[in-house]
């Protein structure tokens, strides 16, 4: 058997990885500014990390949520405590995309509405309702596209407020910062005014928090720089550090019944003790005072460069604009061994562990200058 070939991957077979630094089966050595799509949060093989799920593979792996799993609770109390969201509820599920299709079915739930607002560039999954509030149509299938959505422009008011006026609305969802379309905000403005008429209309506002949460932006979700409390936030990636979890932070005003939601996978013991040491990790080395430390710098140090036509971020998810960004990545990688991600055909983007040093933020800027004078003088 072969594997389904869908993937456009690079030809390096990672075997090895602690912090910020991986090597592959040949010896090579590499620093992860990428993370996996913002999956690694607070470093590779960190050593609690791996106490934590070693410890909890001793003990007991996976029973399904048949039986009571005391490790969720102290779970959602943690993140209650950590992301100043102890009221909600929460609701653990095993991927990003699964995330949302939950919120989106829990708002249906609450108001028996389908219709849902979504942004346009929006990037929500791959999965049936999630693929269709995805501003992609390469990616949907015919059976992606019978969901009853609209997709406005980012930080258009005007619109929003006249899609919520009808009154048919069920949801409108947001990424706290779009990642794939290249690192952009909502504003202050949209989102208190969109979560304004949410509740005049009859709506429930979501808040994407997949890639940009839990201290990714600085702040445990990136919509708390707004001050707004969305109805449902969803949140995954770095949640485990790359073991697969995802959860719904469920307002209080929303009441759940049995048999609402269900996962076989969705919080099981190992993938809880992960998420509990990524908490435990976040609280105890600071990594949210260091996310913003390190992305304050890394984008002061590059801003005054010419070659960069614009740089947008918070925290630790920045884009970098660039001619030639395609070119400038494979340079990166191949002749300093670094890993960054990509947004469009123009953004270079940097998602590295929340655990970076000050000299790692220095390795990737030295390179990075290096490579933009050599492309920019060919």
């Amino acid at each position: 058997m072969k594997l389904f070939d869908v993937y456009s991957c690079y030809d390096i077979n990672l075997v090895n990885g602690k912090g910020m630094k991986l090597s592959d089966d040949k010896g090579n050595q590499y620093l992860d500014f990428y993370g996996g799509h913002g999956v690694i949060s607070i470093g590779h093989s960190h050593p609690h990390y791996m106490f934590r799920i070693e410890n909890q593979l001793h003990c007991l792996g996976f029973y399904s949520n048949a039986v009571k799993n005391e490790l969720q609770e102290k779970l959602a109390c943690k993140l209650g405590q950590l992301s100043g969201y102890d009221e909600y509820n929460l609701f653990l599920c095993n991927s990003g995309a699964e995330a949302n299709e939950n919120a989106l079915k829990i708002a249906s739930f609450h108001n028996q509405k389908s219709k849902v607002i979504s942004i346009k560039g929006a990037f929500h999954g791959r999965t049936g309702g999630a693929l269709s509030i995805t501003d992609n149509p390469k990616l949907s299938s015919e059976f992606n596209a019978k969901h009853n959505v609209v997709f406005i422009e980012m930080n258009d008011t005007e619109g929003m407020l006249k899609e919520l006026e009808a009154g048919d609305v069920s949801a409108v969802i947001i990424e706290g910062i779009q990642g794939v379309n290249g690192v952009f905000e909502p504003s202050v403005d949209f989102l208190k005014a969109t979560k304004s008429a949410c509740e005049q209309n009859g709506a429930l506002l979501i808040l994407d928090e997949i890639q940009s949460g839990f201290g990714r932006s600085g702040k445990f979700f990136a919509h708390q720089y707004s001050g707004v409390k969305p109805d449902i936030i969803t949140t995954a990636k770095g949640m485990g550090n790359g073991f697969p979890i995802a959860g719904v932070l469920i307002s209080p005003e929303i009441k759940s019944w049995k048999g609402m939601l269900g996962t076989t996978f969705g919080g099981n013991h190992l993938a809880c003790a992960a998420s509990l040491a990524v908490l435990e990790t976040i609280e105890e080395e600071k990594l949210l005072s260091n996310s913003v430390e390190i992305g304050k710098y890394l984008i002061e140090k590059l801003k005054d460069n010419k070659a960069i036509k614009a740089i947008r971020g918070k925290g630790l998810m920045i884009g970098i604009d660039i001619e030639n960004m395609s070119e400038i990545r494979t340079k990166l990688l191949k002749e300093h061994g670094i890993f960054t991600g990509s947004s469009g055909q123009n953004t270079l983007r940097l998602l590295p562990p929340l655990s970076i040093t000050k000299e790692e933020a220095d390795q990737f800027i030295e390179a990075f200058n290096c490579v933009l004078a050599s492309t920019c003088a060919a």
